[in-house]
């Protein structure tokens, strides 16, 4: 079954995708798990219940130097820690982290951040551009632990741009878990073309002043 990794819904400030559209064009192009991971936001899989899809609990966290993906998380872990402090609330929750496109400009870690406590890296996105794809992947693969993918979608048409293959064999989110664990043998992602670039840029530089120019992965008490 393929799985979409990395989508993003109204419970994230730069999104406005309502759970409902998500889910039926993760349907309608064939992904049968999703993970929503809204920023430092935790409740949009306790709004779904549809056995269409497997729903992952999952968020992706603001760490103090980027942006963390959290999965199989029992809690919503705060934002604003280190990265080592961060990766180790994760699995205090249970869950696995991963470092997310890495190599995004305003909330990538960077390879300097890239810790051995991490559980994985995300190797493709679909919200990142083909060069970045092709450094993240060649990272994730060096790193030799969990390869994820998934299309950062934060409108619901752009869900299932990207995604991993899992075993069909596959009926709930710990056994989907566990099967990511054990690592994917196929992935497939679009890239972020010129113009949605640009889209991209104005539209970080929007939230950017709207947050009086604190990034998004700061913690606002500092």
């Amino acid at each position: 079954m393929k799985a979409d990794l990395h989508i993003h819904c109204h419970y994230s400030e730069d999104s406005w995708a309502k759970i409902g559209d998500i889910i039926e064009n993760a349907v309608r192009r064939g992904i049968r798990c999703i993970a929503i991971t809204d920023h430092d936001e935790f409740r949009a899989h306790l709004d779904i219940h549809d056995d269409r899809v497997i729903v992952i609990p999952a968020e992706e966290v603001s760490s103090a130097e980027g942006h963390i993906l959290a999965y199989g998380i029992d809690r919503r872990i705060p934002r604003g820690m280190g990265v080592r402090e961060t990766i180790d609330a994760i699995h205090e929750a249970g869950g696995i982290a991963i470092a997310a496109h890495p190599y995004r400009y305003h909330s990538g870690l960077g390879e300097e951040n890239i810790v051995p406590e991490f559980d994985g890296i995300e190797a493709l996105n679909g919200w990142s551009k083909r060069k970045d794809n092709d450094r993240s992947k060649d990272l994730a693969h060096s790193f030799g632990k969990i390869v994820t993918a998934g299309s950062d979608a934060h409108t619901a048409n752009r869900v299932g741009e990207s995604w991993v293959m899992l075993p069909d064999t596959v009926t709930t989110w710990q056994e989907a878990m566990e099967a990511i664990r054990a690592g994917v043998t196929e992935m497939h992602s679009s890239d972020r073309s010129m113009f949605q670039t640009i889209q991209y840029v104005l539209k970080s530089a929007a939230l950017w002043f709207k947050r009086g120019g604190r990034r998004m992965s700061r913690n606002p008490s500092k």
